[in-house]
């Protein structure tokens, strides 16, 4: 059975994320969406040894300097409730490889909100940016529609 529990990982430059173009997988519930690397937790796994797995399997870069940013709950219907632990990295080494799950580019920080995003991924991605202190956001999707967002505990959206 899969875990619940994923991670999500920024690669950064000073004004740059590391961004996935999902366009690889068939039945990818990311299709075509901007998202940042990471994955499922294995069995045994701290959210540590996740994210480095992750990230390495996935760009093909050792992190060697990252930060725990925050907790990210999703929930959808008919898909269950997953939880995303949100890190950003500004220190790896390695050569970055080409990734099964869709196109690897930077992309400027100024930018990244005119990709095709998650709407929840917005959120997130403006607190990051923001340097906003450890957070907890829930994120409440009817397909891909989000419906509610909380942040901290505390509604922020409702459709």
């Amino acid at each position: 059975m899969r875990s619940p529990m994923t991670t999500h990982c920024y690669l950064e430059t000073e004004d740059a994320y590391l961004m996935l173009h999902c366009v690889s997988k068939k039945n990818d519930v990311n299709k075509d969406k901007w998202i940042g690397v990471g994955g499922h937790f294995e069995e045994g796994e701290s959210p540590e040894d996740c994210l480095l797995r992750e990230v390495y399997e996935e760009t093909g870069l050792t992190l060697t300097s990252w930060r725990f940013r925050g907790i990210v709950t999703f929930t959808q219907e008919g898909y269950g409730t997953e939880y995303m632990c949100m890190y950003t990295a500004d220190g790896f080494t390695g050569t970055m490889k080409e990734c099964d799950e869709g196109i690897l580019e930077w992309v400027p920080k100024k930018e990244l909100l005119s990709l095709n995003l998650w709407e929840g991924d917005k959120i997130f991605i403006k607190l990051l940016l923001e340097e906003a202190p450890f957070f907890s956001l829930k994120l409440s999707y009817k397909g891909d529609e989000l419906v509610e967002a909380e942040l901290d505990g505390n509604n922020i959206l409702v459709l």
